[in-house]
């Protein structure tokens, strides 16, 4: 141990010491024992998706730093847009060796650091941030500062399909959909474009609640409807109230005018009785999800031998078959014959038309789930590329894993960092009602617990 006396305006700057004005402060500093320093092997690049916000983006890990009188140590972990940390954007505290930042922080600094991944503008998709770690010990006020470590940041350029539609600003939040946008809850439905400007609409399975409508997944100008007229305000109380459903939202941000339907394509045969709600195999139609990079619905699903057709709202008056086997879809159509195995299908209401194919349909098993460790699994949907998403799946407490065609072949679970890996470790969660979703581009996945 060594005494150091500071003088006016002195700073000791290896240990982090502001300025002061004092004539004479005289204090008993502890050196670091041991070089101070991140241990990560750290990425050439984060590429940041909305999708995941509440996954880990990177998990800080250090050495302990010793002091030479034993004492507590704790630790600060700071991130800024700037290198001299003129302003800090993140603080995380611990006592532990390491730190998790998610991808919504890293997002975050993201926009405050200027960057988004809109093709209209002119800012900058890609850009740096940087992190540094204190370490002090007690009460004593002594701290020491790592070397700075900078991280480059990737938005990935928003998609926009041949038709022009593209994922909007605004999303729908609620108890009906996300538990308020809570960080179990998950992001906001997104709503996308349409060919008509100013018209944007979702599709979206939601449960009994409330819900309204904000933009980037953040409070302030949020709408919804007070008086229930069919046109959004920013009155007090403006909760719009749901009942659990699967629908499709419109709004037309011209006139501020929306509405909610039900809304939901599925495939009916002999895959669940027909549809028909006292026969002892009946289930509901099997769900398509919406892809807006091609403007189709997309399903993953086990079919049996049989013959299929596709409806609309789990009802005939709208139901599509196909007359002549080639792949063109007509009211009141031919049933299409399937033989049992596990396909993909897309489905093409603007054209009529479909196709559907042999492949590996992703599911969620696990203790935690209605059928166990046996399966069959529930279902998940590719969407967009790498992108596979499934709801609302009903899960007790226990423990998940995600796997394809209902085999063990390929099965991801987690061994604690938030990515999958291939025969990872189950992950373990609480009973209630989830949304699955699954980054095979980044190994990332989220299961957003909504009530």
């Amino acid at each position: 141990m060594k005494k150091i006396k500071i003088l006016l305006v002195m700073i000791v700057a290896i240990l982090g010491f502001n300025s002061c004005e004092k004539d004479e402060l005289v204090f008993t500093a502890q050196e670091p024992s041991d070089t101070f320093s991140f241990t990560n092997t750290f990425l050439d690049e984060y590429v940041l998706t909305p999708t995941t916000t509440s996954n880990i983006g990177e998990r800080f890990t250090w050495n302990s730093v010793s002091f030479d009188t034993p004492t507590a140590v704790s630790y600060d972990l700071e991130g800024s847009i700037t290198e001299d940390f003129s302003t800090i954007s993140i603080t995380k505290s611990t006592s532990g060796n390491d730190v998790a930042v998610t991808i919504g922080n890293l997002m975050s600094m993201a926009t405050e650091a200027g960057l988004d991944n809109d093709p209209n503008t002119e800012n900058p998709d890609t850009g740096t941030v940087y992190f540094r770690l204190k370490a002090y010990s007690g009460n004593d006020a002594i701290e020491t500062i790592s070397t700075v470590q900078a991280l480059t940041l990737v938005l990935p350029e928003i998609v926009v399909n041949a038709g022009g539609i593209s994922v909007s600003t605004w999303g729908v939040v609620g108890s009906g959909y996300n538990d308020w946008g809570s960080d179990t809850g998950g992001l906001d439905a997104p709503f996308y474009t349409t060919d008509t400007p100013g018209v944007i609409v979702s599709y979206v399975t939601l449960v009994d609640g409330e819900i309204k409508f904000r933009e980037n997944n953040t409070w302030g100008g949020d709408l919804g409807d007070a008086n229930l007229d069919g046109v959004l305000d920013a009155d007090p109380n403006n909760n719009i109230p749901v009942i659990a459903g699967n629908y499709k939202i419109t709004i037309n941000t011209n006139d501020n005018s929306y509405s909610i339907d039900k809304f939901s394509w599925g495939i009916v045969g002999e895959y669940n009785a027909w549809g028909d709600s006292t026969d002892p195999n009946y289930k509901p139609d099997a769900k398509f999800y919406y892809d807006y990079t091609t403007d189709t619905f997309k399903i993953g699903v086990k079919l049996p031998n049989g013959v299929i057709k596709f409806r609309l709202n789990e009802a005939w008056t709208v139901n599509l078959g196909d007359n002549d086997a080639d792949g063109s879809l007509e009211q009141d159509g031919a049933n299409i014959t399937v033989t049992e195995g596990y396909y993909v299908i897309s489905l093409d209401v603007n054209n009529n038309t479909y196709t559907m194919e042999e492949g590996d349909v992703w599911g969620v098993v696990g203790s935690a789930t209605e059928n166990a460790w046996d399966g069959p699994d529930f279902r998940l949907t590719e969407v967009n590329p790498g992108i596979v998403v499934g709801d609302i799946i009903t899960l007790t407490d226990g423990e998940i894993k995600f796997r394809i065609n209902d085999a063990w072949t390929t099965n991801l679970g987690d061994d604690g960092n938030g990515s999958l890996v291939q025969d990872g470790a189950n992950i373990p969660v609480t009973a209630g009602d989830y949304r699955v979703m699954i980054n095979l581009n980044d190994n990332s996945y989220a299961v957003n617990k909504i009530q």
